[in-house]
């Protein structure tokens, strides 16, 4: 007979062994991950790699490792490695403004902690509307749930992982070396090769990044990715021929001097109204579901009691609500030329906004797996400069608070739909992520020091004319700029604006942001990545989308980590030889 005083089996959750590996794992992810988004424009998720390395240490390693437990130790690191595509999309401008201006860093710090903290607790009372109730797909956080079950098939995948590693690092190291330098074919200072006939004008003439980065980034996202191809496509050889073609360039221009003109004068402006035409558009076909869910508050949370609960007490949230928001309150009423009344409305109004961009931002991920917090940070930059006297501290201590709390946001909602499918308790994963998140905020800021003070990507470690571009901040650069010198090119906002709104309506998903930032960059990044892209759509082709998920994917996962780690590294090493 069974024993029915027999306690039912407790699974490990929550470990020293899953919190320790899941710090050290966003630790890393976060460094890389920076180094990305400074490359590309945008980051990707690191959830996938912290589970399948989560698994060969868990389990192979320790011998006792459960499904539960890896997924603690991937929200752990998945959480602190978000925070920094917040601060990679905010931070780099400041560094590209201080050039002209003195801009303290320290206020910036604390308002980067407030919107980690804030990120997290005000998506919380929303998990049961979009996960259990709306049920929306959160692609990654579905993906990740298939990893962590995978089992034993973790280990073949980390093998795969470090292969990548290993090539992509071994690459890196001989780029880094100078010994592929060719003049007139292979730039090493930008990593690019030039395909120069002598034949096509330079405005037209196709760049390849020699990165391995950006095309393995392609691999992953395969047809998703293909509107970011799409978007470079049309920049540059469509838009820009067409430009020569109707006069509007000067005459007196030819080679680089046209093709600079092009990019600065045309495209990139171009791009920033699509942008921001694409992340206002996402405000109005998510009115709905924001409506919804905001009537949802007020039943999260209830009912629930000690151990049990799935959720974190409400005045748990209430307090860390409260203390974020004293955070802004203070950092922004000791800016110099910031009022009391100006700093209490602007701490208000960015709570608010924070709230609502993360939704948006949850929603947008949850449905396409495309995260705009850069669109979002554009808004946010523009409307604070203009509700605060153009005081440039003050604005952008807001909109580094907003980029890093509505990418905590959107990760959350990842991780809580990986646990909801593996059967981790919810109040758990908010502990751990509240707890930890707010790390990757220093670890982007000191990495973003290192590379900016290390020349990693020319003369300065970031921005344009290097390596590594910084799109998204660039961008930013560009519209706090045009603020303040009250020469906005209006007509290529607007413009840009409206095309952005018209592809906010496209059936493809992100095609508004996605198009909107592959105008911005560097038509050598664009090309490596959608290269990247047709080779996963042809491997699926051949050999299947099991085989992809299996064997492509942590081989470009390991390419993506085993350069971005490797550059971070030669950065530490060249400002510790100064």
């Amino acid at each position: 007979m069974r024993d029915k005083t027999k306690r039912p089996t407790i699974y490990r959750e929550f470990t020293l062994a899953a919190v320790l590996l899941g710090l050290l794992q966003g630790v890393l992810l976060n460094v890389a991950f920076v180094y990305i988004a400074l490359k590309l424009g945008f980051s990707i998720g690191g959830s996938s790699i912290a589970s399948i390395l989560g698994y060969v240490f868990l389990r192979l390693v320790l011998g006792k490792g459960t499904i539960v437990e890896n997924n603690i130790n991937q929200t752990i690191a998945s959480g602190i490695n978000s925070t920094g595509t917040g601060v990679v999309f905010v931070l780099p401008a400041v560094f590209l403004l201080s050039q002209q201006n003195s801009i303290p860093f320290l206020p910036l710090l604390i308002a980067g902690l407030g919107g980690a903290v804030l990120g997290v607790i005000l998506i919380i009372p929303l998990r049961k509307q979009l996960i259990e109730q709306d049920r929306l797909r959160f692609p990654t956080g579905v993906a990740v749930a298939a990893i962590i079950r995978t089992g034993p098939a973790g280990l073949h995948k980390a093998k795969l992982l470090g292969i990548g590693f290993l090539i992509a690092s071994s690459w890196k190291l001989l780029l880094l070396s100078g010994w592929l330098s060719m003049p007139g074919l292979i730039d090493l200072e930008f990593e690019e090769l030039h395909f120069d006939f002598g034949v096509l004008p330079a405005y037209v003439a196709p760049m390849l990044s020699l990165s391995l980065l950006n095309f393995a980034a392609g691999m992953l996202s395969g047809r998703a990715g293909l509107p970011f191809f799409i978007g470079g496509l049309l920049a540059w050889w469509i838009i820009s021929p067409a430009t020569v073609s109707l006069g509007w360039i000067p005459t007196e221009l030819s080679g680089v001097a046209q093709t600079d003109y092009i990019y600065g004068e045309i495209l990139r402006p171009l791009g920033i109204g699509v942008l921001i035409g694409a992340a206002l558009i996402e405000v109005v076909l998510n009115y709905p579901s924001i409506k919804q869910a905001i009537h949802a508050l007020a039943a999260a949370t209830q009912h629930q009691t000690g151990l049990d609960r799935e959720e974190l007490p409400v005045g748990v949230l209430i307090i860390g609500a409260i203390a974020a928001l004293l955070f802004f309150f203070f950092a922004l009423w000791s800016t110099p030329g910031i009022a009391l009344w100006q700093a209490l409305l602007a701490a208000l109004l960015g709570t608010l906004w924070m709230g609502l961009a993360g939704l948006i931002v949850a929603e947008a991920t949850g449905l396409t797996d495309v995260s705009p917090i850069s669109g979002m940070a554009l808004i946010s930059i523009t409307m604070m400069m203009l509700l605060l006297n153009g005081n440039l501290l003050a604005a952008m201590m807001v909109t580094i608070g907003v980029a890093i709390a509505i990418g905590q946001s959107a990760d959350m909602m990842q991780d809580l739909k990986t646990g909801f499918m593996v059967g981790s308790r919810p109040f758990w994963q908010q502990v751990a992520q509240l707890a930890t998140s707010w790390i990757g905020v220093l670890v982007a800021f000191a990495t973003l020091y290192v590379l900016w003070h290390s020349g990693a990507g020319g003369a300065h470690g970031f921005g344009e004319g290097t390596s590594l571009p910084a799109p998204q901040a660039s961008a930013l650069t560009e519209v706090i700029n045009a603020v303040q010198t009250h020469s906005i090119p209006t007509e290529k906002f607007i413009l840009g604006a409206l095309v952005g709104i018209v592809l906010g309506f496209a059936p493809i998903a992100g095609l508004g942001i996605l198009g909107g930032l592959a105008m911005y960059l560097p038509f050598s990044i664009t090309l490596g990545y959608g290269l990247g892209c047709l080779t996963q759509m042809w491997v699926v082709r051949r050999k299947g989308l099991a085989f992809a998920e299996h064997q492509l994917v942590p081989l470009a996962a390991g390419l993506i980590i085993g350069e971005a780690l490797t550059g971070v590294g030669a950065a530490i090493y060249a400002l510790a030889m100064t």
